[in-house]
Formats: structure tokens, sequence, C-alpha cells
């Protein structure tokens, strides 16, 4: 029986081009952190915001919201922990729960993140019309449906 190869082509195929991308923003939003002093990563980043969103939310509310599963939040939030951004406290509702707080340095070093935020906005959206833009979050939108779409599938099966 002979063995065919499965043909794909990555040039043109969206998933490259989107690894590619979020890896190119993921160097420079490093880079421009560092450049401001700041000792925190995207991850680390996404959390702050989060949390200026939502404080006091629930661990396991926070781990959907990041996309990120339990212990591996828990592992950054100790991270974060130690470095004062954020405060854990047990939930008064329920003893095996905690809800994650941001400290009075956490909120300052969200602050300190906008400008960087914005300049990154600013390099990713230059020389992109708007119209252009809304066509670009209309297909990423509907990329992140279709893992919603299989997610749902998926739990249902099970």
């Amino acid at each position: 029986m002979k063995h065919t190869e499965l043909q794909i082509d990555f040039e043109n195929s969206l998933g490259p081009w989107i690894g590619k991308t979020t890896k190119i923003m993921d160097y420079h939003l490093h880079e421009a952190m560092n450049r401001q002093g700041l000792d925190l990563s995207k991850e680390q980043m996404i959390v702050l915001k989060k949390l200026h969103d939502n404080d006091g939310i629930n661990q396991n509310e926070l781990a959907s919201l990041t996309y990120r599963d339990k212990s591996s939040l828990a592992r950054l939030l100790s991270k974060m922990e130690s470095k004062n951004y954020i405060i854990r406290k047990q939930s008064s509702e329920d003893k095996r729960a905690n809800e994650i707080f941001l400290t009075p340095y956490g909120r300052e070093i969200f602050q300190k993140t906008r400008p960087v935020i914005k300049g990154m906005m600013d390099i990713i959206e230059n020389n992109i019309t708007v119209e252009e833009k809304q066509r670009i979050i209309g297909i990423l939108s509907k990329i992140q449906s279709n893992f919603a779409d299989r997610t749902i599938s998926i739990q249902s099966k099970l």
C-alpha cells in the first residue's frame, strides 16, 4: 500500500500567518515593556487588565477569562503575588475559592502599561484603513467562533 503525504499549503494558510504575527507582536511588546522598565510579561499584563476590569474576581473565573488552565494560572498568580502586583484572598462565600485583587502597586504598574499598549496599537494599525481593520476583526472573530463552536461540540459529546 502506497503512503501518500497530505499536502498543506502553509504559505496560503491563516494559521502560520496568525502564529508568526503573534510571535512578532509578543517580541516587540516584551521589548517595549523592557524599555519602560516594566518587569511584566504579556500574560501578567493580561491578568492586570482583567483585574482592572473585574477586581476581586474568583480565581476560576479569571482562568476562564484568560484562557488558562487553573494550574498555570496559579503559577502565574504566585509570581505576580511575589512582585506585589496582586493579592489573593480566600472567598468569604466559598472557603475553597480565592478572589484576586490588584494591589496599589499593581494598579500603578497597569497604568504604566497603557502608553506601551497604545504604542503597540499604533504600530499594528499603521497603514491599515478603518475598513481593513473592521474586516480583520470580523475574520478573527469568525476564527474564534470556529474554535468556540468546536469546543462546545466536543463538550456535548462527553
